[in-house]
This record gives C-alpha cells, sequence and structure tokens, in this order.
C-alpha cells in the first residue's frame, strides 16, 4: 500500500513517537510510506533529527503550523490536495487537532479511498473556555463526516468524542499507543548518572516526564513539594522536559526556598529516557490534557508506580490502588499525600510496580499497534 501520514509538528512528544513508530512498522512489512509534516521549531526538541526510521520519506509544509491561521491554514489545505493529488495514496491517516481538520478535508476532495485518524488527544476538554471547546468540537465534527475510520489511544477519548456528538461510536476504535519497552523492562539504576545528577544515595526521586508547557501540571507539584519535603528533607524532584515555562518554574522554586531538592534535567532524547526512570521512586503525572499517558507506560515498565489524576486515558494505566494512585484534581495537598504514601511504602511501591510492568507488556507493543492498523487498512482498502 501507499500510505501516507500527516501530522502538524514532529517535536519530541508522544503523538510523534507514536506515529514514527507506526510509520516504521508499515515500513519493515513492506509498505511505501510519507510522513507529511510541518515545521518543528522550538524547546520540545526535533524528533526526526534524533531518529527516522529508513526508506520513510518525508514531505515538510511550511504553512501546517500549529497555530489558527487562516492564511497559512488556507495554503496549508491546498498544498495537501496537491500532495494527495500527484501521489495517489491508498490510505491518508492524520494525526493530532489542526492536521486531522485540514489533512482528512483535503484528502476526502481528492477522493482518497481510505482516510483514518487518530486522536491522541481531545482539542476540547474540562480546562478551556467554551468558545474554544464549541470551535474545535464544530471542526472535528466536520473532519469525522470527512473520513472511514477514527482511532483513538484510550477509551476515554473515544466516550468524550461520542459524547460530544462528534461521531457514533461504531466509528471509532481504540488502538492503544505503541512504543518500544523493551529498554524501560530492562533498566537498572546508573549509579553514574545518579551521581552526576548529584542525587545523594537513598534519597527519594518523584520524577516527571514532560514538556514545561501549561497544562502538564508542573506548578501543582512546585506547590505539593514543600509538604513533602518537610516530611522527607532528602527528596529530589527530577523534572525531564523544557519548554516555555522553565523560568517560571525556576523562579517559582526558588521563592520556596528549594533549588536543593529541584533538579532540571532539560530535553532528554526519547531513546536516553529509560535511563533516568529507574533512578524515580515515584512518578508525578499531573497534565490536565492526556490522551494516553506514555510517561506513565514508560515509569511502569521500569517498576515505578505513579500519581497521576483521574482524567482522560490515565486511569487506564494508573489502575488506582494497583499500579498506583490517583489524586484529586489540582489538588496539592491531595498530590503531597499520595505521594508520601507511596514514599512511606516500599512493598507497595513494589506491588505497584511488579503490577505495572505485567499491564503495559501486554497492552502497548508498537509493533502490536502497527501490525492492528495495518490490517484495518488492508480491510478498508478493499472494501
Amino acid at each position: 500500500m501507499k500510505i501516507c501520514h500527516v501530522i502538524t509538528r514532529m517535536i519530541v512528544g508522544g503523538a510523534q513517537e507514536n506515529t514514527l513508530y507506526t510509520c516504521q512498522g508499515h515500513l519493515e512489512k513492506g509498505h511505501e510510506v510519507t510522513l507529511v509534516t510541518g515545521p518543528s521549531p522550538g524547546p520540545e526538541g526535533e524528533l526526526l533529527k534524533q531518529t527516522c526510521p529508513a526508506g520513510l520519506r518525508v514531505l515538510e509544509v511550511p504553512d501546517l503550523c500549529r497555530e489558527i491561521s487562516p492564511l497559512r491554514d488556507r495554503r496549508a489545505f491546498l498544498a495537501l490536495r496537491r500532495i494527495f493529488r500527484e501521489n495517489q495514496f491508498d490510505v491518508v491517516h492524520t494525526h493530532a487537532s489542526k492536521a486531522g481538520v485540514l489533512g482528512r478535508w483535503a484528502a476526502f476532495q481528492e477522493h482518497v479511498p481510505y482516510i483514518v485518524h487518530t486522536v491522541h488527544g481531545n482539542a476540547f476538554f474540562a480546562y478551556q473556555s467554551a468558545l474554544k471547546n464549541w470551535a474545535y468540537i464544530a471542526a472535528e465534527r466536520f473532519a469525522a463526516a470527512r473520513c472511514h475510520k477514527i482511532y483513538a489511544v484510550a477509551q476515554a477519548m473515544i466516550d468524550q468524542c461520542v459524547e460530544a456528538g462528534i461521531a457514533p461510536r461504531e466509528k471509532y476504535e481504540v488502538v492503544y499507543s505503541g512504543m518500544d519497552l523493551e529498554a524501560f523492562l530492562q533498566a537498572k539504576p546508573d549509579p553514574t548518572l545518579r551521581e552526576r545528577l548529584g542525587i545523594p544515595e537513598g534519597a527519594p526521586v518523584i520524577g516527571t516526564i514532560a514538556r514545561l508547557f501549561p497544562f502538564k501540571g508542573h506548578d501543582i507539584l512546585v506547590k505539593a513539594a514543600p509538604q513533602i519535603v518537610a516530611a522527607e528533607p532528602e527528596t529530589r524532584f527530577l523534572l525531564l522536559g523544557d519548554g516555555i515555562l522553565q523560568a517560571q518554574l525556576r523562579a517559582q522554586v526558588q521563592a520556596l526556598g528549594l533549588e536543593r531538592n529541584f533538579l532540571f534535567a532539560g530535553l532528554i532524547p526519547p531513546s536516553q529516557v529509560c535511563r533516568y526512570t529507574p533512578l524515580m521512586t515515584v512518578l508525578a503525572h499531573l497534565s490536565l490534557r492526556e490522551g494516553l499517558p506514555r510517561a506513565c507506560v514508560q515509569a511502569l515498565a521500569s517498576g515505578v508506580p505513579v500519581v497521576a489524576y483521574p482524567l482522560d486515558g490515565t486511569p487506564e494505566v494508573v489502575l488506582d490502588g494497583k499500579t498506583g494512585l490517583l489524586a484529586c484534581t489540582e489538588d496539592p495537598n491531595d498530590v503531597a499525600q499520595k505521594i508520601l504514601r507511596l514514599l512511606k511504602d516500599p512493598q507497595q511501591r513494589t506491588t505497584f510496580g511488579e503490577n505495572g510492568r505485567t499491564l503495559v507488556k501486554e497492552k502497548f507493543s508498537w509493533r502490536r499497534m502497527a501490525d492492528i492498523l495495518e490490517q484495518d487498512y488492508l480491510r478498508g482498502t478493499s472494501s
């Protein structure tokens, strides 16, 4: 098959890694795969500069940007139509909101035989203005009517879309986000890395793996930190990732007098994250908007329990009382209490970690994800 994936940008992020693994899986099966993306500048890092499957054809559309811009969006739409017309793809698979709307519409206009989309995280969510949510829902309804199938990385995404009236339930299918977990499953704590980061031997480590951006929950963790440090003074907070909020977060930490306790590791290449997760005692994943939290899957693969919110697809991997603990949303006191509960109970941490390893090994293989999608493409193009 001739397969085309469309995504707004290829930063270092979950949706982008998911897309790249799908491309790799289908290239290995002998399909011809093209990736169409917009420019990918920014502090998150450019994924394609770090890893790119052999044989993947990459086309950059300069006007395919994340921000809403009527003039650039029109140019991107026309560019996508031209690419689809010239290449005669069997399948167009779009990812994320902007690329999903423009890409599905353009593919529909060019009569692509099979048009599909993956919901990695809904653009509409509770912590956003009603006007923005209305606009996003309207755009998603428009695009849903112009594709054959919609995948979602978590059942929660489907429930939200159906409730919003975007498309009927039978149009959706859960395909859990695949990732390469072998390195996480085999990873062991690296004393040299621990020493380089300045983490004292025996100190508890609360980790985060997320861009330093709004809605990722770092502000709540900082607010919870004084209570945690008061009970466990040697605790270190290890923040993996970079972004526009770094200076602000550093200032908040300094104002609390907790510079000694916070370690800003910066942008870590995806292939190196597995070196850091074994150093963590607990992963704190406090995102307010999440499709399927890859960071939680990676931590659990390393045997690290998670404290997170019961939002979106998170409870499908952070099983409360089995693989981690779910905290009250945006409640620093409850977050602190849940983290301290795990810090004080090594046996519970071990049990949660073992349960987590078993769960993620079964559900989140990237080759399994690619195979499920390939079989659906074959059914769709033959019908």
